[in-house]
């Protein structure tokens, strides 16, 4: 949690402070908003069966805390896989009407590229020079075909220097249980490179099963593709997070929803954006 803090907004988001001097950028949770029910109260995902309306005014408040409008909110269509696109300008609201991509990068000023998670990790991006940003959904089945490397050569043929990396809140390995095939498929996707450092992201738990550390994964493809500088908050979706001497801020998770026999959960929105003027 070094240099991450919760913003004393409404709604609360966390972010990196240091970072947030090259790019506004903001981890929101399930605070702040006006769903009720298995929605309460800030999902911001057209892809749940909350009502759309109500999506839309959560999306402009998480909007609003960025110092954004709610049409300058860039999105994709997730759907697990690698592909990036350059955004220039805000989303529709219908979601089919989205690109089907992963990943999304900009040089446009006062736009705001946003991920929906649910224990997914959302990865945020920006260069040294605040002049390119990058965020990608890095669910277990991107973040092994390559999403985090697709997103850094975008960001990199859009001029972008060094890049710092902020892993936000996503399930974590002693919630994560997994079976063996989903290991053997994360490890046959996996980069060579990097194919023994992401087995020891499995630890065995009860025979036949084991637990993942998929923030760990996104670290190793981040770090063998030449980012150096990588904060993770170290937050947990599936179990209920606090940050030290600050508010604590609960998340949406798939998985504490399927445990509970949920029929659906939300979505929680990360954000990040770079000033509307240089300097």
């Amino acid at each position: 949690m070094t240099g991450f803090e919760i913003a004393g907004t409404t709604p609360p988001y966390l972010h990196h402070a240091p970072t947030s001097i090259r790019a506004r950028h903001g981890f929101f949770g399930t605070a702040g908003g006006v769903s009720s029910g298995l929605y309460d109260s800030l999902n911001c995902g057209y892809g749940s069966n909350d009502d759309p309306a109500l999506v839309a005014q959560n999306r402009g408040r998480a909007a609003a805390a960025m110092g954004l409008a709610a049409d300058r909110l860039a999105a994709v269509y997730q759907v697990h896989g690698t592909d990036v696109v350059t955004a220039r300008e805000g989303a529709p609201e219908d979601r089919n009407q989205l690109v089907r991509a992963d990943g999304l990068v900009t040089t446009g000023r006062g736009l705001g590229l946003t991920i929906l998670t649910a224990d997914c990790l959302p990865l945020l991006l920006v260069d040294a020079g605040a002049a390119v940003i990058g965020a990608c959904h890095a669910g277990w089945r991107g973040a092994a075909a390559g999403i985090v490397d697709t997103t850094l050569a975008t960001m990199r043929s859009a001029g972008a220097g060094p890049v710092t990396a902020l892993i936000g809140p996503t399930i974590r390995q002693p919630n994560y249980q997994v079976g063996l095939e989903m290991r053997d498929e994360v490890l046959a996707q996996t980069a060579p490179k990097i194919r023994d450092a992401a087995r020891a992201c499995f630890i065995a738990d009860i025979p036949g099963k084991l637990r993942f550390d998929l923030a760990v994964l996104v670290a190793l493809y981040l770090r063998q593709a030449g980012v150096d500088t990588i904060h993770d908050c170290g937050l947990d979706t599936y179990a209920a997070s606090e940050a030290p001497g600050t508010d604590s801020l609960d998340f949406f998770s798939h998985r504490r929803a399927t445990h509970a026999s949920d029929p659906d959960c939300g979505r929680q929105i990360a954000m990040i954006s770079l000033p509307s003027s240089a300097g």
